[in-house]
Formats: C-alpha cells, structure tokens, sequence
C-alpha cells in the first residue's frame, strides 16, 4: 500500500508531498490542473520510462520517491539482498537533465529493471497511456487462476510434475553430451586403470620402502655401530653391565651396615634391566642383520614404479588411488549408460503422461472458468457505459510450463460488430481502464483480499460516461477499495463522492510560473468540491445541497 509520495520538479510540480490511505483515494480539479502527475510519478517508481522533459523548466533535475507498506518479504528484493524495515519499503527515482535517471531502494542504488520486477508486487496502473500488466498473457492467467476455485491444487501439481520433467530431461542431455566424449576416453582410463592396479601401490607403502632402502644402503655402518654399542654394553669385560654389577655389589654392602643406602640398591634394579634389555635388543638386531642385494634391487624398482604413477596420477599414493577411483566410476558409468538412458527414457515418459493428464485437468477447470469470468466482466461492463461489449477469454495450446500446457488470452470487443481483439489493441484508455475495472472487481470477488497491499492506479477510468455508468464506477471502485488500495483520477461528482479520502489538485501562476499543489480535503471542502464539479465555476447552493446528498448515499452503500 501506498503511504507516502514526495514529487519535486516534475511537470509543473515544484515540490507536493502526499500522504495516501487505505480505501478509495480519488484525486479532483480543475482540466490541466495536473491531476495525473501521481499517475506519472508512480510510473516512474514502477519502472517506468524517464526523459528530459519530464523535469520542471528550470531544474537540473526530477525527483520522485514513496513509502510502500508490505506486509511481506518481496522476491525480487530478496533476491538483491534488499531488506526492508518494519514493513516499508522507501522507493526513489531521480531524472537528470541528460535524460538519464538514477532508481534507489532502500537508499541502495537499482536498476529500472528491479523497479519493473518489483512493481506486479506493489500495483497495478491502468489509464489513458499506461495499462502495465493487464495485457500481459502471465497476468491474463494469474486472473483467470485466481477468479477459478479449486484451481490451486491443479497448479501445485502441474508445477511439480512439470519441474520432475525438466530434470530428467536435463540428466538425459548430460548423457547425451557427455556420451560421445566419455567413448572418447574409454581407451586412455582403461590404460591408466592398467597401470596403476600393474603396480598397486599401497598407502604409506612408499614410506616403508624408504626406510628400508636406507637400512639395506648403510647395512656396514649399522653392524659396525650396533657390534660397538653391545661390546660397550654387556660384552666386554669393562662393559657398562660389568662395572654395574661391580658397583651393586659393593652397594649392597654398604646397604648392610648403613640403612641410608638401601633406597639406592632399588634405585639401580631398573637400570641394570635396561642395560640387558638394550644388550639383548642390540644381539637380536646384529643376529637379523644382513645385505641382500636382491632385495634393495627389489625395493629400488618398486619406488620407481611408485614414482612413475606419481608423475602422472598424484603427489602422494593417497592421491593416485583417489584417481584410481575416479577412473573405475568413469567406465562404470560408460558400461551402465545404456541402463541409465533407458531408465531416464522410461521416467519421462511416465511424467509426459502424468504432466497430460494434470495439465489436461487444469485446461478443463480454465476453459470452464474462463466461460464465467467472461459473462461476468460483461455485466460489469455493461453497468459502465460498454452495454455491447463482447468479452472472451480463450485458452489455446502453449508450451508445457511450471503454469500448464494452456495460453490465455483476453479479447474484447466494445462495439457492435467488430470481433474481439486482444487488449492490448483496444485504442481507448478510457475503455481499458474500465475492463481493468471490471476485471479486478471480478477477481476480487473470487480471491478475496489476495493482494491487499497492492495499490490499484485508476486513470481516466470514467472517460465517456456519465449519470448511472458514473454511478456504478464510484460503486465498484469503493467495493474493489474494501480489499485493496485504489487511487483514481476522476472528473465526475458521481464517482468522487465515493471517495474515502479526497485530494484536490490546484494549479496556479505565481511571478510568472505555474505551480500544482495536492492537499486532502475534509467533509466541508469536500462538499464545495464536488459541488463545483456539479455546477461549474459558480458554486450555487443547489450544488451544495445536491453534493451533500450524494456523499450521504454514497457512503450509506
């Protein structure tokens, strides 16, 4: 909903600020008064195009912003990282004089093409040049949805089936893709599998062949150290294990005359079972100690092997048995890919024909709705001046979507004899405006307050008409304002005194330039308002009396 609009230097408008209420909201005055500068201003906001002569003369630039109330997070700013706070979103557009424009929200800099993503979401404008979604086929068909009940489910389901679809197709076209490719390769994983099971290299084995290697290059040097370490230790008379035992037994008796020394007899016991150990470790070691050159020859070529693979598979053994791995899934998947295709193949056709049958469904359901919808906006129509008006919804084959197989198209036809025509070639806005009318009102009835924040822009919608079709304007517009927000441009008495909130556009001449001004209006000035409407510029009190009585029924319903 809108909440606020601040326009400075556009058209005519130095600076008006204007703040807007929920309900019906209809903006009054004088012809070239500038009554649809909100129309433009709003146009700006939603995306809409900005030149140089938009800007006030005299001004180096054009500004616009606004206050939305929403009662939601929006997807289009979600997906720019937007957030809003406590539920307004601030909305600004600036027109420079090279006739570029700069948008903003939430002081963020945007694109206009995020201004048009926003715009479904925050309203509709539909007048004498701008109708914005209501000829769109995506529009067209979220009406006709929303108008159907019972349709919601249907659409859930084709959705579902039809994202299903979509990605078993996608997996069958990597198979496609990548088949001729994978073939390709077939011969060089089939080498590298050969080679590396020739080898079949073990993890960590390479670092166990290392240390072994050493051993068997320096078996010299170990005997000779290890032959010293056990003579020192326990072989030779002067051996450490010697002089130990030397050194216990005179201990032992020191300990028998003097106490003090027999916590050292304990002391020494693990020291002397140390030194055997280390000796007897020492003799089992020089026992097994010998070169075998056949076995470093053994070790040399297994590490080449190893090396080799390195080179060309991984830095380390680990590495290579990952691409091992790989290349096994890589045939696996080669071998199997006749199986998958055919399990894919089988799938789709399973969804194309759950797809056909939902989808056929949901045609059912809207050609059935669109029959309704149709008599509807007829009689709406009819009760707005457009008696003779032809209205048909058609629902032709499309494209398989997330949305069903169906095209929905809306035409019209206003005068005798012609044949409908797509909306977007309807010449009059003032018609276009009125089928918006109607359409919205139809769709309120079925979907309820849907779209509440929404702001419906209403211009020049009781164009051509007057006395019982102005009447029943004012009556749906007030109706169509119980579940959302609607603004309207109006110049006739009937359709303002439905208004729940009144503004009065004023243009004046000061030194010699033209400014308009937007003030709201309470009960009296509105009664002199409509007044002035009804009688032209000499305000008599028939007028008033007259005005009175209208807002009275107005608001009586």
């Amino acid at each position: 909903m809108l909440v606020e609009l601040v326009v400075e230097n556009l058209a005519v408008v130095e600076q008006v600020r204007v703040r807007f209420h929920a309900g019906l909201n209809l903006l009054t005055g004088e012809t070239g008064s500038g009554k649809s500068i909100v129309v433009d201003a709003l146009g700006l906001l939603f995306g809409g195009r900005a030149s140089a002569e938009m800007i006030r003369s005299g001004s180096l630039k054009a500004r616009v912003s606004a206050i939305f109330e929403i009662s939601a997070e929006l997807a289009p700013l979600v997906a720019a990282g937007i957030e809003c706070e406590d539920g307004e979103l601030i909305i600004e557009r600036e027109v420079l004089a090279s006739g570029k424009s700069r948008a903003f929200v939430g002081s963020r800099p945007v694109t206009a093409s995020l201004l048009k993503e926003l715009a479904p979401y925050l309203g509709d404008i539909h007048g004498q040049h701008e109708q914005q979604n209501l000829a769109s086929p995506d529009s067209q068909r979220e009406m006709l949805d929303t108008f159907s009940s019972g349709s919601e489910g249907l659409l859930d389901d084709v959705a579902r089936v039809y994202r299903d679809l979509r990605r078993v197709g996608f997996e069958l076209a990597e198979l496609d893709r990548t088949e001729q490719e994978k073939l390709r390769l077939v011969d060089l994983w089939t080498f590298q599998r050969k080679e590396i099971e020739a080898v079949a290299p073990k993890p960590q084995e390479d670092e166990q062949l290392e240390a072994e290697r050493k051993i068997q290059k320096n078996v010299s040097k170990l005997d000779e150290s290890a032959t010293a370490a056990y003579a020192l230790l326990y072989e030779d008379q002067s051996s450490v294990a010697a002089q130990l035992k030397v050194a216990q037994r005179r201990i032992d008796d020191l300990a028998r005359i003097d106490d003090a020394f027999t916590p050292m007899v304990e002391a020494l016991k693990p020291a002397a079972i140390a030194i055997d150990d280390a000796s007897h470790t020492l003799r089992d070691y020089l026992g097994k100690l010998e070169a075998d050159p056949q076995r470093l020859e053994v070790i040399e070529s297994r590490l080449a092997g190893i090396e080799r693979l390195k080179r060309k598979y991984g830095a380390t053994i680990t590495e290579i048995l990952a691409f091992l791995d790989t290349v096994n899934k890589q045939l696996n998947a080669v071998e199997t890919a006749g199986e998958r295709r055919a399990a894919f193949e089988k799938e789709r056709e399973r969804l194309k024909a759950a797809f056909k049958a939902v989808a056929a469904k949901l045609t059912a359901l809207r050609k059935e709705t669109g029959k309704k919808l149709a008599k509807k906006v007829e009689a709406e129509l009819a009760s707005l001046a457009m008696q003779r008006s032809i209205f048909e919804v058609r629902v032709s084959d499309a494209e398989w979507s997330t949305h069903g197989a169906d095209a929905i198209q809306f035409l019209i036809s206003a005068n005798v004899g012609e044949e409908p025509r797509p909306l977007d070639k309807v010449a009059s806005g003032g018609e276009m405006s009125r089928v918006a009318l109607s359409l919205k009102t139809c769709t309120m009835r079925a979907g309820g307050s849907k779209r509440a924040a929404r702001t419906l822009v209403f211009d020049e919608v009781d164009a051509g008409i007057g006395g019982g079709a102005a009447d029943a304007v004012g009556r749906k517009l007030k109706k169509l304002a119980g579940a959302e927000q609607v603004l309207c441009v109006t110049h006739l008495a009937q359709v303002a005194s439905y208004a729940d909130h009144h503004y009065f556009v004023d243009k004046r001449s000061e030194r010699g330039r033209t400014f308009t001004t937007i003030e709201e209006l309470d009960r009296g000035r509105r009664t002199q308002e409509i007044g002035r409407m009804l009688s032209g510029e000499l305000l008599t009190p028939e007028a008033l009396k007259h005005a009175e009585q209208m807002m009275i029924k107005a608001s009586a319903g």
